[in-house]
Protein backbone atom coordinates (compact mmCIF):
# COMPACT_ATOMS: atom_id res chain seq x y z
CA UNK A 1 0.00 0.00 0.00
CA UNK A 2 1.23 3.44 -0.91
CA UNK A 3 0.50 6.80 0.30
CA UNK A 4 0.49 10.26 -1.83
CA UNK A 5 -0.79 13.82 -0.88
CA UNK A 6 -2.00 13.65 -4.78
CA UNK A 7 -5.25 12.19 -5.68
CA UNK A 8 -4.56 9.18 -7.85
CA UNK A 9 -8.10 8.30 -8.72
CA UNK A 10 -8.90 12.48 -9.63
CA UNK A 11 -6.52 12.07 -13.01
CA UNK A 12 -8.30 8.23 -13.61
CA UNK A 13 -11.53 9.89 -13.59
CA UNK A 14 -10.92 12.65 -15.32
CA UNK A 15 -9.37 10.66 -17.99
CA UNK A 16 -12.21 8.56 -18.23
CA UNK A 17 -14.28 11.94 -18.34
CA UNK A 18 -12.46 12.43 -21.25
CA UNK A 19 -12.29 9.16 -23.18
CA UNK A 20 -15.84 8.89 -22.86
CA UNK A 21 -16.93 12.64 -23.15
CA UNK A 22 -18.91 11.52 -26.71
CA UNK A 23 -21.64 10.27 -24.64
CA UNK A 24 -23.94 12.13 -22.95
CA UNK A 25 -24.78 10.08 -20.03
CA UNK A 26 -21.39 9.75 -19.12
CA UNK A 27 -22.04 13.45 -17.09
CA UNK A 28 -24.78 11.06 -14.95
CA UNK A 29 -23.88 8.94 -11.82
CA UNK A 30 -26.23 7.27 -9.09
CA UNK A 31 -26.26 9.06 -5.91
CA UNK A 32 -27.24 6.89 -2.47
CA UNK A 33 -28.23 8.03 0.66
CA UNK A 34 -29.62 6.77 3.64
CA UNK A 35 -33.47 8.00 5.22
CA UNK A 36 -34.65 8.36 8.73
CA UNK A 37 -35.88 5.26 8.21
CA UNK A 38 -32.64 3.38 7.37
CA UNK A 39 -33.80 2.61 3.56
CA UNK A 40 -31.18 3.69 0.94
CA UNK A 41 -32.46 5.67 -1.75
CA UNK A 42 -30.79 5.86 -5.25
CA UNK A 43 -31.02 8.91 -8.05
CA UNK A 44 -28.98 9.78 -11.08
CA UNK A 45 -27.91 13.38 -10.71
CA UNK A 46 -25.62 15.46 -13.12
CA UNK A 47 -21.83 15.96 -12.52
CA UNK A 48 -21.21 18.96 -11.91
CA UNK A 49 -18.04 19.45 -11.72
CA UNK A 50 -14.85 19.54 -9.03
CA UNK A 51 -15.08 22.49 -6.46
CA UNK A 52 -12.44 24.93 -7.81
CA UNK A 53 -8.58 22.96 -6.75
CA UNK A 54 -10.13 20.25 -4.81
CA UNK A 55 -11.58 16.52 -5.17
CA UNK A 56 -14.87 17.81 -3.70
CA UNK A 57 -17.65 16.57 -6.55
CA UNK A 58 -20.55 19.69 -6.80
CA UNK A 59 -24.22 18.29 -7.33
CA UNK A 60 -26.91 20.67 -7.78
CA UNK A 61 -30.50 20.20 -6.21
CA UNK A 62 -33.65 21.31 -5.11
CA UNK A 63 -33.68 22.28 -1.39
CA UNK A 64 -37.12 20.53 -1.35
CA UNK A 65 -36.20 16.93 -2.66
CA UNK A 66 -36.02 14.05 -0.52
CA UNK A 67 -32.21 13.82 -0.75
CA UNK A 68 -31.81 16.53 1.80
CA UNK A 69 -33.99 14.87 4.54
CA UNK A 70 -31.39 11.79 3.75
CA UNK A 71 -28.26 14.06 4.08
CA UNK A 72 -29.73 15.98 6.83
CA UNK A 73 -30.23 12.46 9.04
CA UNK A 74 -26.99 10.88 7.37
CA UNK A 75 -24.37 13.53 5.53
CA UNK A 76 -22.66 10.34 3.96
CA UNK A 77 -23.48 9.10 0.51
CA UNK A 78 -22.42 6.66 -1.86
CA UNK A 79 -21.74 7.95 -5.72
CA UNK A 80 -22.15 5.00 -8.40
CA UNK A 81 -20.27 6.18 -11.53
CA UNK A 82 -19.84 3.88 -14.42
CA UNK A 83 -18.53 4.73 -18.12
CA UNK A 84 -19.54 2.27 -20.88
CA UNK A 85 -16.65 3.12 -23.54
CA UNK A 86 -14.32 2.55 -20.95
CA UNK A 87 -15.67 0.20 -19.13
CA UNK A 88 -14.73 1.94 -15.94
CA UNK A 89 -16.84 1.69 -12.41
CA UNK A 90 -15.87 4.48 -9.59
CA UNK A 91 -17.41 4.37 -6.45
CA UNK A 92 -16.80 6.82 -4.18
CA UNK A 93 -17.51 7.56 -0.47
CA UNK A 94 -18.28 10.28 1.50
CA UNK A 95 -19.90 13.41 3.61
CA UNK A 96 -22.09 15.67 2.06
CA UNK A 97 -21.98 19.15 2.74
CA UNK A 98 -25.47 20.83 1.82
CA UNK A 99 -24.95 24.47 0.96
CA UNK A 100 -28.46 26.54 0.77
CA UNK A 101 -29.03 30.21 1.08
CA UNK A 102 -29.05 29.83 4.87
CA UNK A 103 -25.44 29.22 4.97
CA UNK A 104 -23.76 31.53 7.05
CA UNK A 105 -20.16 30.81 5.23
CA UNK A 106 -19.59 33.59 2.82
CA UNK A 107 -17.24 31.18 0.74
CA UNK A 108 -19.80 28.98 0.59
CA UNK A 109 -22.08 31.39 -0.51
CA UNK A 110 -20.37 32.27 -3.73
CA UNK A 111 -19.90 28.55 -4.16
CA UNK A 112 -23.47 28.13 -4.77
CA UNK A 113 -24.07 31.32 -6.38
CA UNK A 114 -21.00 30.32 -9.02
CA UNK A 115 -23.05 26.46 -9.41
CA UNK A 116 -26.16 28.90 -10.25
CA UNK A 117 -24.98 30.72 -12.85
CA UNK A 118 -22.98 27.28 -14.66
CA UNK A 119 -26.55 26.43 -14.46
CA UNK A 120 -28.36 26.24 -18.08
CA UNK A 121 -31.66 28.76 -18.24
CA UNK A 122 -33.79 25.82 -18.30
CA UNK A 123 -31.92 23.83 -15.38
CA UNK A 124 -32.58 26.90 -13.09
CA UNK A 125 -36.53 27.44 -14.59
CA UNK A 126 -36.86 23.83 -12.39
CA UNK A 127 -35.86 25.49 -9.19
CA UNK A 128 -38.96 27.79 -9.76
CA UNK A 129 -41.56 24.30 -9.96
CA UNK A 130 -44.03 22.77 -7.62
CA UNK A 131 -42.07 20.72 -4.65
CA UNK A 132 -41.00 17.52 -6.40
CA UNK A 133 -42.11 14.41 -5.15
CA UNK A 134 -45.25 15.46 -4.02
CA UNK A 135 -48.29 14.41 -6.53
CA UNK A 136 -48.61 16.28 -9.42
CA UNK A 137 -51.62 18.82 -9.51
CA UNK A 138 -50.37 20.38 -12.88
CA UNK A 139 -48.79 18.97 -15.73
CA UNK A 140 -46.34 22.04 -16.87
CA UNK A 141 -45.06 25.13 -14.99
CA UNK A 142 -46.97 27.65 -15.39
CA UNK A 143 -46.10 29.90 -18.59
CA UNK A 144 -45.01 32.81 -16.68
CA UNK A 145 -42.27 31.57 -15.21
CA UNK A 146 -39.30 33.13 -16.05
CA UNK A 147 -35.61 33.42 -15.10
CA UNK A 148 -33.99 36.08 -15.13
CA UNK A 149 -30.54 35.71 -16.19
CA UNK A 150 -29.09 37.95 -14.29
CA UNK A 151 -30.49 36.98 -11.05
CA UNK A 152 -29.08 35.34 -7.94
CA UNK A 153 -29.47 31.64 -6.66
CA UNK A 154 -33.84 30.91 -6.19
CA UNK A 155 -34.57 29.62 -2.63
CA UNK A 156 -34.80 26.29 -3.75
CA UNK A 157 -31.41 25.97 -5.35
CA UNK A 158 -29.03 24.32 -3.22
CA UNK A 159 -25.42 22.45 -3.56
CA UNK A 160 -24.29 19.63 -2.56
CA UNK A 161 -20.76 18.87 -2.42
CA UNK A 162 -19.36 15.47 -1.63
CA UNK A 163 -15.88 15.31 0.10
CA UNK A 164 -14.71 11.67 -0.72
CA UNK A 165 -13.09 9.64 1.75
CA UNK A 166 -13.30 5.85 0.21
CA UNK A 167 -12.85 5.66 -3.67
CA UNK A 168 -13.23 1.74 -5.15
CA UNK A 169 -11.80 1.79 -9.21
CA UNK A 170 -12.91 -1.10 -11.28
CA UNK A 171 -11.58 -1.69 -15.20
CA UNK A 172 -13.56 -4.18 -16.86
CA UNK A 173 -11.07 -4.24 -20.07
CA UNK A 174 -7.77 -4.47 -17.76
CA UNK A 175 -9.52 -6.81 -15.16
CA UNK A 176 -7.86 -3.75 -12.25
CA UNK A 177 -8.90 -2.90 -9.56
CA UNK A 178 -7.65 -0.27 -7.01
CA UNK A 179 -8.87 1.21 -3.50
CA UNK A 180 -8.20 4.59 -2.64
CA UNK A 181 -8.39 5.52 1.44
CA UNK A 182 -8.02 9.09 2.60
CA UNK A 183 -6.39 10.08 6.04
CA UNK A 184 -5.61 13.58 7.12
CA UNK A 185 -2.33 14.58 8.55
CA UNK A 186 -2.18 18.33 10.00
CA UNK A 187 -5.27 19.02 7.92
CA UNK A 188 -4.17 17.76 4.78
CA UNK A 189 -5.91 14.93 2.87
CA UNK A 190 -3.18 11.94 2.41
CA UNK A 191 -4.43 9.26 0.00
CA UNK A 192 -3.13 5.44 0.09
CA UNK A 193 -3.75 2.94 -2.93
CA UNK A 194 -3.96 -0.76 -2.54
CA UNK A 195 -4.52 -2.80 -5.43
CA UNK A 196 -7.34 -5.58 -5.00
CA UNK A 197 -9.00 -8.74 -6.96
CA UNK A 198 -11.78 -7.31 -9.29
Amino acid sequence: MSASMATPWKQLLLHALQTNSLLKHSSFFQLATIGADGKPSNRTVVFRGFLEETDKIQINTDLRSHKIKDIKHWPFAEICWYFTDSWEQFRINGFIDIIDGSNSDPLKLQQREKAWFASSLNSRLQYLGPDPGLPSITEDLPKDHRVDPLAGPVNSFCLLVLDPDEVDYLNLKTNMRAGYRCSSLNGVKLWSTEKINP
